[in-house]
């Protein structure tokens, strides 16, 4: 038996802080849930933009890009694009949201010069090397958000979890000792207060 479920007033004491510390670490995981939910909210929302500016500039990246293997023949389009320097200024960190690390990417977003010759190429390769460059910026936003969004997800399922177990089965758990405890001590004081009073019916008889 364990010997914190004894009726002592100690014990009682115990219980007691014990049961307020669950309650408030209840509200405490149950605030932050909320917060990350509303976290996560906002992410959705935004990710649902983004997808929706992503899926109209691809649109309009591969109908520029069209026009201009048209123009130009796909083996000179073909011939540009090597000349294209890959992506080399993304950069990860991170911040903290209620516990959670959010990643926060970042890269060199100034606008670059074309890396291709303005002689020989027609305006169509320029406006599909825009939107694609634009759609990049998007993709890299959108990732962000949606790591982001997965990682808040995890940690409100741990965090539901959590108060949960705070909820059904500590703070009762506690409630009931609390109860138990109190209720032994109380019956326990009523038969010491019996008994005395029956010492003292006695002791009057005597005299």
């Amino acid at each position: 038996m364990n010997p914190n479920t004894f009726p002592t007033k100690g014990n009682l004491i115990l219980a007691k802080n014990s049961l307020a510390l669950a309650k408030q670490g209840y509200e405490l995981m149950d605030k932050k849930r909320n917060i990350l939910i509303r976290e996560l909210m906002e992410l959705i929302s935004t990710a649902k933009h983004i997808q929706s500016e992503i899926d109209s500039t691809f649109t309009e990246a591969y109908a520029a890009l069209q026009k201009a293997n048209i123009e130009m023949g796909i083996r000179n389009v073909s011939d540009v694009s090597s000349s294209v320097p890959a992506e080399d200024s993304i950069r990860i960190k991170y911040r903290s949201i209620m516990g959670t690390e959010i990643p926060l990417v970042e890269y060199n977003d100034i606008e670059q010069k074309p890396s291709y010759s303005f002689y020989g190429t027609k305006v169509s390769l320029d406006e599909a090397c825009n939107h694609f460059s634009k759609v990049k910026e998007l993709t890299i936003h959108l990732s962000m958000i949606e790591n982001s969004a997965y990682r808040l997800a995890t940690n409100i399922k741990k965090t539901q979890k959590r108060a949960n177990a705070l909820k059904n089965i500590t703070i009762p758990q506690y409630t009931s000792l609390t109860i138990e405890i109190q209720n032994a001590l109380e019956e326990k004081e009523r038969e010491e207060f019996t008994r005395l009073k029956v010492i003292k019916r006695t002791q009057s008889k005597k005299k």
